[in-house]
């Protein structure tokens, strides 16, 4: 009989060691489990604290929409007036048309094109040469019925023609044709 014991004694002391050295691992993967659960805490910290900052970055960027719109409004000023700066030179540029046939014709004797150019009609937007600056420039417009240029043209005579040119540059802005016989 004392063969059995041993038997029963030793499958329950091995029983008895199982179950000790299953529990040391519970334990052992409990404490870990624990471990983790302090780590997801944190994690979620981490992230509540990552909304909060986004929400402070929305905050910021409310303020940044309201200087983007402080800056649009400052480019629609900019752009009434600027329709107001081009509805008034519109206005001017109505007493100087682009082409106009003159209602009148003066004699102001013959007329020579400067040395190697040919009498041409001119238009609006090319640019006049400056040997045509020199001998051609009217000064006494009044004499013939014109406006005052604006500053910073002058009118110039090119065959019978007339031709408002721009002083610096020659851009022409208006022709008179026909204003000479």
């Amino acid at each position: 009989m004392k063969k059995p014991v041993l038997k029963t004694l030793g499958t329950a002391s091995l029983v008895a060691l199982i179950a000790a050295g299953s529990m040391a691992t519970a334990s052992a993967a409990d404490a870990q489990s624990r471990y983790d659960r302090g780590d997801r805490q944190e994690q979620r910290q981490d992230r509540r604290e990552d909304r909060r900052d986004d929400r402070r970055e929305d905050r910021r960027d409310r303020d940044n929409r309201h200087d983007r719109r402080e800056f649009r409004q400052d480019l629609r000023e900019d752009r009434r007036e600027y329709r107001q700066d081009l509805r008034q030179y519109r206005q001017q540029a109505r007493a100087y048309e682009r082409w106009q046939r003159a209602e009148r014709r003066y004699n102001a004797g013959r007329y020579y094109a400067p040395r190697g150019y040919q009498v041409r009609t001119w238009g609006y937007g090319q640019r006049l040469p400056s040997h045509y600056s020199r001998g051609y420039v009217i000064n006494d417009y009044d004499r013939y019925g014109l406006r005052a240029p604006p500053r910073g043209y002058h009118y110039v005579r090119s065959g019978n023609d007339v031709v408002l040119a721009a002083v610096a540059g020659g851009l022409i802005s208006a022709v008179i044709a026909g204003l000479f016989n």
